[in-house]
């Protein structure tokens, strides 16, 4: 059995803030089987995304949106609410790993969400770039990060930053294992500031990657921040190669 695939509809954000719904009616026709929201979605209300991810079939197994902290709780409860998702994945700032005391207290606020999270029957978890994955000393430090958060707090594993950062995603991936439920796929040259391009199509070893996560990994996330070629051509042949190399499956 392979793992559905689901888009992070970031990767299309310039093409919804022009037409959202046909935007999601060609993602959905490609074949995805699942989408993962973004917090602020351009090109309609929140109301029509719902109702419009609905119609179309979409799942919804996370979405990428603040910690649940300060004057955004109730707001990112509700967001959760309304798509009726129980999972969900903040980033961490790019400035605050240049030392242990600054992860230190990304740590402290991913804990407070977590504890909030908890409380209200909802799944947080880290989404990482490249910095966490860096080394700081003679660590790295995402490793910090593990021995500072709170063990039920997941990863959503962004393999292709993984790899600009020098590190090999297929084996954190497997260290990761089910506390890293889902994974980001996305492809290009692994090079910090370069457009990426159609998973497939780069230097990124998808295959080792999916199959290092095998009996863990229960989404791949198709993510492109940018891409060198047409982003709607790029997210169809993201999907067509992991169905076609029997990595994944739409609807």
């Amino acid at each position: 059995m392979t793992i559905p695939i689901g888009l992070q509809i970031y990767s299309v954000r310039e093409d919804l803030a022009q037409d959202f719904v046909g935007v999601m009616e060609k993602v959905a026709n490609v074949g995805y089987a699942g989408v993962e929201p973004i917090f602020n979605i351009p090109g309609t209300t929140l109301p029509e995304a719902i109702s419009t991810i609905k119609r179309l079939g979409f799942e919804v197994p996370s979405a990428h949106v603040p910690l649940p902290v300060g004057e955004n709780k109730n707001k990112v409860l509700d967001y959760l609410a309304a798509f009726d998702c129980k999972r969900f994945f903040p980033s961490t700032p790019r400035d605050k790993f240049g030392s242990v005391d600054e992860i230190k207290q990304v740590c402290d606020q991913f804990n407070e969400g977590q504890a909030v999270a908890a409380a209200n029957g909802v799944t947080l978890g880290v989404h990482n770039h490249w910095w966490e994955f860096q080394p700081l000393g003679d660590r790295h430090a995402y490793q910090v990060m593990l021995e500072y958060l709170d063990p039920a707090i997941l990863f959503e594993l962004d393999t292709y930053w993984i790899k600009t950062a020098g590190l090999d995603p297929a084996k954190v991936v497997e260290e990761f294992g089910a506390r890293a439920p889902l994974l980001h796929i996305k492809d290009g040259p692994a090079v910090t500031d370069a457009p990426m391009l159609a998973v497939g199509d780069g230097v990124i070893d998808v295959p080792s990657i999916v199959h290092a996560g095998e009996g863990t990994t229960e989404w791949l996330i198709v993510e492109l921040d940018r891409c060198a070629t047409d982003m709607m051509e790029a997210v169809e042949k993201s999907f067509r190669y992991l169905v076609e190399a029997g990595l994944g499956h739409g609807k």
